[in-house]
């Protein structure tokens, strides 16, 4: 057994963090862009705060969906960067953009189709589906540019180049406010659209951040090696389909998790307007915490699979650990804030009394998984640098919904807890895709386990009849 290497460990925590800032930053615009919305439709009027909010909890499922499947490129070109085979990431991507083609214009479809037998079926006010669903409707319009978007950040972070996540997400979040403004209040000659307006900002910035970074991708001289534009393909499905075989369980894992938060959040809805408000300010707080890890899990996937593409078995355990140990770290401070100041956190978001204690009472619950919830995303994004994406993909099922939702709703209902029976559902969860999943990453870690399952494959020279340099 090699000896531990404690320099090498805090060489890559340090190289780790550099990569992660930026993806931190981006994360953090993302969630951002949700808190312009809300802000927006909420000083419009509690009707479109309301249907905004409701299409939105809609909307983030899809998002989700679009992001699994698309984060499948990061470890495929993190692989090849790392094996050096630059020539071949520029047909793999223009593959990844097809997919992603092909993914906006489902999602585009589905989402209006399916969303308004969702809104009936869950009994969502009558007075505020048609609003509802003119957000989703409008929102729809962004599906292809976001799925694009993704893939063209994948590209970008697979070599390493992670900044650009940072400009372009904040460059979202400085464009959708005078945008929103504009479309639902009626301002700058625009007629006034409530959440329709709220959904078209969203989506008309969508576009614009995906016009944007491909522009950018385009022109700098940074991507010329990996060849993205180089010239036009055809669809391969060989290749698309690899990305697949990738990509689809990784989104069925982040929407298991997705869907568990937006389920209880429609559970505890029921419980009345309290606990429902409690609820959200706690999973608003969790959420923000939460793009700490996530950003690092991403940077993750990149360190894996470049030690993949190296042959580097050490480094593979090495990126893995430094980064799984950065996670656990960074929750410290939002455990801790979380544990110690929950009325104050609380108190933040309202003046109501009810609301602050019960809120706090859920934050000191969230408290007590964030050291599960970093090490359940920073495992899992070590795993998808290895390419390894489907028994996570059964470990996330059977956790959240296996252990997760029963253990919550018994302990809501028949046991009469509330809403804190349904977030020490969440907790017991989020443990148990903790442990399987850093048991998952330690055993693939292992010597020899991972070289035939993650080994790196672009497109083949065969396949495109085309001479790639390496």
């Amino acid at each position: 057994m090699p000896s531990f290497d404690r320099q090498r460990l805090w060489r890559d925590c340090a190289d780790t963090v550099s990569l992660a800032l930026p993806l931190v930053a981006g994360q953090l615009s993302g969630v951002g862009m949700t808190v312009v919305d809300t802000v927006l439709a909420g000083h419009l009027d509690a009707h479109t705060l309301g249907a905004v909010s409701v299409g939105a909890n809609f909307w983030v499922l899809a998002y989700v969906a679009a992001l699994g499947v698309m984060l499948a490129l990061s470890p495929s070109v993190a692989q090849l960067a790392g094996a050096q085979r630059h020539g071949e990431i520029g047909a793999l991507f223009r593959q990844a953009l097809w997919l992603a083609a092909g993914m906006g214009v489902i999602l585009f479809f589905l989402v209006r189709v399916c969303v308004p037998y969702f809104l009936e079926w869950i009994g969502v006010d009558p007075s505020l589906r048609a609003d509802a669903q003119g957000f989703v409707r409008a929102i729809s319009w962004g599906a292809p540019a976001l799925c694009g978007y993704l893939a063209l950040r994948g590209a970008s972070e697979g070599v390493g180049l992670t900044r650009p996540t940072m400009y372009f997400g904040l460059l979202g979040l400085v464009l959708l406010a005078p945008i929103g403004w504009a479309l639902m209040y009626g301002r700058l000659g625009f007629a006034p659209h409530g959440a329709a307006g709220c959904g078209a900002a969203t989506a008309l910035v969508l576009w614009l951040q995906f016009f944007a970074l491909l522009a950018w991708l385009y022109w700098r001289p940074v991507y010329r090696r990996q060849q993205l534009f180089a010239r036009w393909d055809k669809p391969d499905p060989k290749t698309i389909l690899q990305l697949l075989r990738i990509g689809v369980p990784m989104g069925v894992s982040v929407f298991m998790e997705a869907s568990l938060f937006a389920v209880v959040a429609l559970i505890l809805a029921g419980f009345g307007e309290t606990t429902a408000s409690s609820h959200q300010i706690a999973l608003n707080v969790s959420a923000v915490c939460f793009m700490v890890p996530l950003g690092l899990a991403l940077a993750i996937t990149v360190r894996v699979g470049n030690a993949v593409g190296r042959g580097d078995e050490r480094g593979v355990r090495y990126a893995g650990y430094a980064g799984i140990a950065l996670c656990i770290a960074t929750q410290f401070a939002s455990a801790g804030a979380m544990l110690l100041v929950p009325e104050r956190i609380a108190a933040l978001y309202t003046s109501d009394a009810a609301v602050i204690s019960l809120a706090a009472q859920l934050l000191i619950l969230a408290g007590l998984f964030q050291f599960s919830d970093g090490i359940q995303v920073a495992s899992n994004g070590a795993l998808r640098g290895l390419k390894d994406t489907r028994v996570p993909m059964l470990i996330t099922v059977l956790a959240y919904w296996g252990i997760g939702m029963p253990v919550g709703w018994c302990l809501a209902f028949p046991l009469g807890m509330g809403a804190r029976g349904m977030w020490i559902g969440l907790i017991a969860g989020l443990s148990a895709a903790a442990v399987l999943l850093f048991l998952r990453f330690y055993r693939q870690a292992a010597r020899g386990r991972w070289q035939q399952a993650a080994r790196p494959a672009g497109v083949s020279l065969a396949d495109t009849g085309h001479n790639m340099p390496h």
